[in-house]
């Protein structure tokens, strides 16, 4: 990119997200920040309301005077349900998940196409899903490991629908990163038989993943689009 890269990630208040708002940053590029809630660096959205997403793109095409270049969605949620609970609990569990960690995705991925598309401009999309999409997750999350596979999917979709239009897409898929999600689940699983499946011995630094995503939005050659990059410590290879 010639021009200095306008950026929006969402979820970026901490963990991965910060972390790639901080090396985009750091490589550059003006970035507009989301969080659930409005702060000093970021835009309030709550992605589990239907109409959030669209809101938050206008918002962020204001903050980056009316230009996006580049969309990550980082933003997610990983919470437990059973399937011994009851049924209206399951569904809820599942229609949170689904709206915050795709449907919300799906709607700024929607939204930066057509904008593109309407100004001929070219623009990136990278989507932050999980190793849970190829390998599955616990007992108690069915919900987002349908949720992120959802994520690589609609990736490879937009990849492959609009390349030639300059519009490319990639997905990364962490393994366990060291952030409060997921330290949570390792405390609550046993980290140390966790990590024993992990053959690098340890998992992600969120600036490792940070990395990568900041290569794909600002480096990678458009032949990668559709790519989807692992990142879990040869946990799971495929």
């Amino acid at each position: 990119m010639t021009d200095t890269p306008h950026i929006l990630v969402t979820g970026s208040s901490r963990g991965i997200g910060r972390a790639i708002g901080e090396t985009l940053k750091a490589r550059g590029a003006r970035v507009v920040g989301h969080a659930r809630h409005d702060g000093p660096d970021v835009l309030g959205a709550d992605l589990s309301d239907p109409v959030a997403a669209d809101r938050l793109w206008d918002a962020a095409g204001e903050r980056l005077d009316g230009r996006i270049d580049v969309l990550i969605n980082n933003a997610g949620v990983f919470e437990a349900v059973s399937p011994d609970d009851e049924l209206r609990t399951w569904h809820d569990a599942w229609s949170h998940t689904l709206q915050v960690n795709l449907q919300a995705s799906a709607d700024l991925c929607r939204r930066a196409v057509l904008d593109w598309q309407a100004s001929g401009r070219s623009g990136r999309i990278i989507n932050i899903a999980s190793r849970a999409a190829y390998r599955g997750d616990s007992p108690l999350h069915w919900h987002y490991a349908a949720s992120k596979a959802g994520m690589v999917a609609m990736t490879k979709t937009v990849a492959r629908a609009y390349a030639g239009e300059g519009i490319l897409a990639f997905a990364v898929c962490p393994g366990f990163t060291m952030t409060g999600m997921a330290e949570d689940y390792l405390a609550s699983r046993g980290g140390d038989a966790l990590l024993a499946d992990i053959p690098l011995g340890r998992v992600a630094e969120p600036e490792e993943v940070a990395n990568i995503a900041a290569y794909l939005a600002l480096d990678a050659p458009a032949s990668m689009t559709g790519a989807v990059i692992d990142v879990n410590g040869a946990s799971f290879v495929r």
